[in-house]
């Protein structure tokens, strides 16, 4: 969930969410407060209508009939009744007002200064479908009408005895139904949004592995189109610029090749066996530095198809052939698990860490297992480890321990940057440490591989 969330697609979705509810929470509650208070007018101009007519009809019924006539006529919500003394009155209100304006002259209305007990309890009125409720603000009142005849009434003008909705409507089914198509319409929204990007991120990790993968399909909106477009683009200059280093320097290496192997020959002419064998030495160095150089361009751009391998197996043909050639090499543990990779580039990566381990380490122990759905395969030696402050730099191109680690075994310092490269293009990592028992261990992580997925 918190993966998620944090995920740009969790964002989109939350942010579409909040925003169509709040939306949509404002604007119902909007609409039922002005749909009550439509309602509370409509209500009040019902009740003028009816307080006009049953004041008239009673100002013709005799005097001495009215109280009979009365309670036969009201009806909820209003209330006319015969008064014998007139009680205080009060302030004049709207509906006071308004109904005097009906009645016209010879009548008298005075609002009564105290309100009818039933005001006090008023039913509230639901909003948003019963989740908050709004008191009654309809009039709620008494009223003094002196009749053209002398006669004194008292009018009672009520609530209602129930809200708009019933009390037996359950509308949580109906919130709960738009809650979750809002909640779908924003995730597939925001899956729509997203989408792209993903295509797009997956291609950018995709050519970190894979210089020459297909180009992106050119479908979608237009922006997308347009960032594809610049993507194909910028894939096609960087593996032209590769080519042409990685041809550069081949042409190097081979051009250098004729004048070393002529310096060569020329050497075994040194009458002196010393100054021969030191000569011999520095040439067989430059010679050395010229091919890992050239490795190392190869090992950023190779045209060696991905295929799916064993590691277990990988890892025991490339100690064996270590044995073979006279090397301390030990292997323990087992994977278990695939791999998506480059045969060629993987023996070559893992033989360079061994062939480091043993020769500045005098042995190589392997160990593999398998950890959070990718293997880990560690390297350890019996040398006498890197200082912490060398650790981040020995993967630098031609950098090397200024100690007897690198002196007395000689070697270009371009061993670990290879085998990074080509665990990078893998989708793993390889990292450097000093081992509390001594030596110095490097771990190589390789993701697992899933046929189906």
């Amino acid at each position: 969930m918190k993966a998620f969330l944090g995920s740009m697609t969790g964002r989109v979705f939350i942010t579409l969410l909040l925003g169509v509810l709040i939306s949509a929470t404002l604007t119902q509650l909007a609409a039922d407060y002005q749909r009550l208070r439509d309602w509370e007018r409509q209500r009040d101009q019902h009740l003028l209508e009816r307080a006009e007519q049953l004041i008239m009809a009673t100002e013709i019924v005799p005097a001495s009939a009215r109280s009979i006539y009365l309670d036969v006529a009201n009806r909820p919500g209003l209330e006319l009744q015969v008064s014998d003394g007139l009680p205080p009155t009060g302030a004049i209100t709207p509906f006071a007002r308004l109904l005097s304006t009906r009645l016209g002259k010879g009548y008298q209305v005075a609002s009564a200064a105290t309100r009818p007990a039933a005001c006090d309890s008023a039913v509230s009125q639901p909003l948003m479908y019963g989740l908050l409720n709004l008191d009654y603000g309809g009039a709620c009142e008494s009223l003094n009408v002196h009749l053209r005849d002398g006669a004194e009434l008292r009018l009672s003008v009520l609530p209602p005895r129930t809200s708009l909705i019933s009390g037996d409507t359950d509308l949580r089914a109906l919130v709960l139904l738009f809650m979750i198509s809002i909640a779908v319409l924003a995730y597939l929204v925001a899956r729509m949004t997203t989408r792209p990007f993903k295509r797009l991120a997956q291609a950018a990790q995709d050519l970190g592995q894979d210089i020459n993968r297909a180009p992106l399909d050119l479908t979608g909106a237009s922006e997308i189109r347009q960032a594809s477009a610049a993507f194909n683009a910028m894939q096609a200059r960087i593996r032209q610029y590769i080519f042409q280093r990685t041809q550069m320097l081949a042409a190097i290496t081979h051009d250098l090749q004729t004048p070393l192997t002529r310096m060569r020959l020329r050497l075994e002419k040194v009458s002196d066996k010393e100054l021969q064998e030191r000569l011999i030495g520095d040439l067989s160095a430059m010679q050395q530095m010229v091919r890992e150089g050239l490795v190392l361009a190869r090992s950023m751009d190779t045209t060696e198809a991905m295929q799916a391998l064993d590691l277990d197996s990988l890892l025991e043909a490339v100690c064996a052939d270590a044995s073979d050639a006279g090397q301390e090499v030990t292997l323990t543990g087992r994977a278990s698990m695939a791999l998506l990779g480059r045969p060629l580039d993987l023996r070559r990566c893992l033989g360079n860490v061994i062939d480091n381990a043993v020769k500045y380490g005098r042995e190589a122990r392997v160990t593999v297992d398998r950890i959070n759905g990718a293997a880990r395969v560690r390297i350890r030696d019996s040398g006498p480890g890197i200082p912490k402050s060398e650790l981040g730099r020995v993967f630098d191109p031609f950098y090397r321990v200024e100690t007897s680690r690198s002196r007395e075994s000689g070697g270009t310092g371009l061993g670990l940057t290879i085998a990074r490269n080509i665990a990078e293009h893998h989708g793993g990592s390889i990292t450097l440490a000093n081992h509390p028992e001594g030596g110095l261990e490097v771990t190589l992580m390789l993701p697992e591989y899933y046929p189906n997925k």
